[in-house]
């Protein structure tokens, strides 16, 4: 079988670096989309040694909590259903995420687990409720325009609230998940084929944390999907980004059943990516 794995970066190339090395197996891939707002000359400089490692080409100027982030997402499954290699799996991946278990540990359970599809789906009406407002308010946070929050006000005070196009219901929680090219290029034909829902999605905030989910669980898909994207990630501090990830929380990330953790500053805290590499990875 073969794996691709789709990394998310706009910043900290040696940290990708180190990411990147940790991913190396004969049977991965490695697709990078880079922020188009960031120099990418660092990044192959970076990775200039690293086999199987592809750029995306089509790079999107991503906004935090936009539907850019949706868009740069589908460039890079564009570009992983081109690539010559028929891949079984696609993992999605920030630059500051950090493996836990060895590669053939991951691909082990992948080959067990055909055509799944391993993503958070909390229902956001009834179990995500503090997400209700980014579906039925409108969001103007994909446009880069002067004054764009007290418009996005006054619309919200004037308009109904919205409803997701065609009743599909919304599920979702985490952008990190495993998929397969079938179920990417699922997804990709349902947004392409349904402007009104493409749409939606661009007035909606943190869309990329349900898309996938949604359009999959409203489909013939639905009974490939796990619950589960065997992640670790620490949102006690109650921030809009998740905690940073020290030594001091080695302890619940190795006994954690994930597969991936994050996020990992290597500048703030390298001994903790260390300490992976050396109890958890075997290197």
């Amino acid at each position: 079988m073969k794996l691709a794995h789709f990394i998310l970066a706009h910043n900290k190339p040696e940290q990708l670096c180190r990411l990147v090395d940790r991913l190396a197996h004969p049977d991965v891939y490695i697709f990078i989309h880079v922020d188009k707002k960031a120099d990418i000359s660092p990044f192959r400089i970076a990775l200039k040694n690293c086999s199987n490692v592809v750029f995306v080409d089509n790079r999107v100027d991503i906004i935090w909590g936009s539907y850019r982030m949706v868009q740069a997402t589908i460039e890079g499954f564009k570009q992983i259903m081109a690539h010559p290699v028929p891949f079984d799996n696609i993992n999605v991946l920030s630059g500051q995420d950090y493996p836990l278990k060895p590669v053939d540990d991951f691909l082990v359970f992948l080959r067990h687990n055909p055509g799944k599809a391993f993503m958070q789906t909390q229902h956001i009406l009834t179990e995500w409720k503090e997400a209700i407002p980014r579906l039925t308010k409108y969001h103007f946070v994909n446009f880069r325009m002067p004054g764009k929050y007290q418009i996005e006000k006054y619309v919200n005070k004037l308009m109904p609230l919205r409803k997701m196009p065609g009743g599909l219901i919304g599920v979702g929680r985490s952008q990190w998940f495993i998929f397969t090219p079938e179920h990417a290029a699922f997804c990709i034909t349902a947004l392409e084929k349904q402007p009104l829902l493409q749409k939606f999605f661009t007035y909606t905030w943190g869309s990329d944390e349900f898309v996938f989910q949604t359009l999959l669980y409203n489909s013939i898909y639905k009974e490939n999907m796990v619950n589960e994207n065997y992640r670790y990630i620490d949102w006690s501090e109650g921030n809009p980004n998740p905690k940073t990830l020290k030594i001091t929380d080695f302890t619940l990330i190795a006994e954690s059943n994930a597969f991936f953790a994050r996020k990992f500053d290597q500048d703030m805290d390298p001994i903790v990516l260390d300490e992976i590499d050396k109890r958890l990875l075997g290197r």
